[in-house]
């Protein structure tokens, strides 16, 4: 059973057809990216799947049922407006929002010192919110988001204006999350981070679906026909090459449409050329972003 499956969902404003006939299902124990750039329809997208504004057609379910009160406390939602009450501590933050999603105190207090601890803010437990760094409470907001234990957790910008040392923390976590069968809908403009933590992606463009499936296919079907090569010795003439162009550091060898890249190496090895490097050409998933915005393709 998916944990999230979205089937044709359009929502318009002002006869402006925001988001068009989307559709993508998130398993359980899966990080899936949802990317795009600026008013691709990506929040309009989240706000759907979260109940706050209702899609014109279509189907939404979230853990396998239409989504209602009790589905919404199996969830954990960190917005990309932040939003903490400023005047009270941390704990007493994070003993409130675990308590609206049905924790009782003692469990809630018990659960939220055990995340101040894993994240070295035990000691900043008694501070009121508006004392933190924006850094730390950031963390905190996440904290209050995962405190009660959520099936399905959906992360708008959760790295935005947090330094290396807290990126790394919360990707960490994360990570921990998955392993522990967690659904994550992560959505940033942070490529980089999408690529180290994410087994799908769907990426909207003008409320559309561009691109969508596991991130390793999309990335080998964005790829060059060609290999990048560190080597001493002499190339000579490469069966299957059909060009070549020296980068300074590194030669970039184009194959054919036939040759594989290990017949290639296995060509080099035999002719004793010593290989210091060999990369089969896969553009980040930046690059792919960047192409498939500019160009559509």
């Amino acid at each position: 059973m998916p944990a999230v499956e979205l089937n044709n969902i359009c929502k318009s404003y002002n006869d402006n057809l925001v988001v068009n006939n989307v559709s993508f299902t998130v398993a359980q124990g899966d990080i899936f990216g949802l990317i795009g750039p600026n008013g691709a329809g990506k929040t309009t997208t989240i706000r759907m799947v979260m109940d706050i504004i209702k899609p014109e057609s279509g189907e939404i379910s979230i853990l396998g049922e239409s989504l209602n009160e009790d589905t919404k406390n199996r969830i954990g939602y960190l917005p990309e407006e932040r939003g903490l009450y400023k005047k009270i501590t941390v704990l007493q933050s994070l003993v409130y929002l675990a308590s609206l999603k049905g924790m009782g105190n003692r469990a809630a207090r018990s659960r939220a010192e055990e995340l101040l601890q894993r994240v070295d803010m035990l000691p900043h437990q008694e501070k009121k919110i508006e004392e933190l760094s924006r850094g730390m409470g950031q963390i905190i907001q996440f904290l209050a988001t995962i405190i009660h234990d959520p099936q399905l957790l959906i992360l708008d910008e959760p790295f935005a204006g947090l330094d290396p040392v807290n990126t790394n923390l919360l990707k960490e976590i994360i990570l921990e999350l998955r392993s522990q069968r967690k659904a994550i809908i992560l959505s940033t403009h942070m490529m980089n981070e999408v690529e180290a933590l994410c087994d799908r992606i769907l990426m909207i463009n003008k409320g559309r679906t561009v691109l969508y499936g596991e991130l390793a296919e999309i990335k080998s079907r964005y790829r060059n026909n060609s290999v990048f090569l560190k080597f001493d010795g002499a190339l000579g003439e490469i069966e299957g090459v059909v060009g070549k162009k020296d980068h300074g550091e590194y030669v970039e060898l184009f194959l054919d449409g036939e040759t594989l890249p290990q017949k290639i190496l296995e060509q080099l090895v035999s002719r004793g050329v010593e290989i210091n490097q060999f990369d089969i050409s896969t553009p980040s998933l930046n690059e792919i972003f960047l192409q498939v915005v500019e160009t559509g393709q």
